[in-house]
């Protein structure tokens, strides 16, 4: 699996056809079939290319959502 930085992380925001990445807990999930994450866009409370474990805490949803396949670490 891929190792990402923050900076890397960013790259994969869903925009102008990027794949739509975000990471949990250390883990980088593709959300890009995502219907829920309409052009990187998450509801508009989140963006893809970010790290979402804190922002976690306040969802209105368990982590067993994050079933989306698994593309690398977040270092």
């Amino acid at each position: 699996m891929k190792e990402f930085t923050l900076e890397e992380l960013k790259k994969y925001d869903g925009q102008d056809g990027r794949p739509a990445y975000v990471a949990y807990d250390g883990v980088v999930y593709d959300v890009s079939d995502s219907a829920m994450w309409d052009d990187g866009d998450h509801m508009g409370a989140h963006s893809a290319g970010e790290d979402l474990t804190e922002a976690h805490d306040e969802a209105p949803h368990d982590v067993h959502i994050l079933d989306y396949p698994k593309v690398g670490t977040l270092v």
